[in-house]
């Protein structure tokens, strides 16, 4: 099949596939005479991984060390589980980093009255200042 065909089956454009193919992580496939990419089957399975890894928000250099064991047989699944625990560990982080936002903008929201006076306590924020401008 060729490259619109393989992005269509496995869910990854194109142009991600063009890119996974510049950087090393997948491996450049046969070409025709007329030298267009001709992916099978299995292509689109490790597309189809990558595919899942990246949604499930692991780095491209994760994915890279997570598809290398994936295609050996003789891994031990523990170098599977360390990568995925130190994701969810920094998923977590993020998602409290998230949280931490989520709260900091309703408050200042909250304070904002939101009329036509130029004071605004989230401009103040952005700006670093502790309370309304002094005129």
């Amino acid at each position: 099949m060729n490259i619109g065909e393989a992005s269509r089956s496995s869910g990854v454009s194109a142009k991600m596939i063009r890119y996974y193919e510049q950087i090393g992580l997948i491996t450049p496939p046969l070409r025709t005479d007329s030298n267009y990419r001709v992916y099978g089957p299995d292509e689109v399975h490790v597309l189809r991984f990558i595919r899942r890894a990246r949604t499930l928000g692991f780095s491209v250099e994760e994915t890279s060390t997570l598809l290398g064991l994936w295609q050996d047989r003789s891994r031990a699944s523990a170098e599977v589980r360390t990568i995925a625990s130190g994701h969810i560990e920094a998923l977590e982080t993020k998602i409290a980093d998230l949280q931490g936002m989520v709260r900091t903008l309703k408050h200042l929201v909250h304070c904002c009255a939101g009329d036509s006076r130029p004071d605004c306590p989230i401009l103040d924020d952005l700006a670093g200042e502790a309370g309304p401008k002094g005129h």
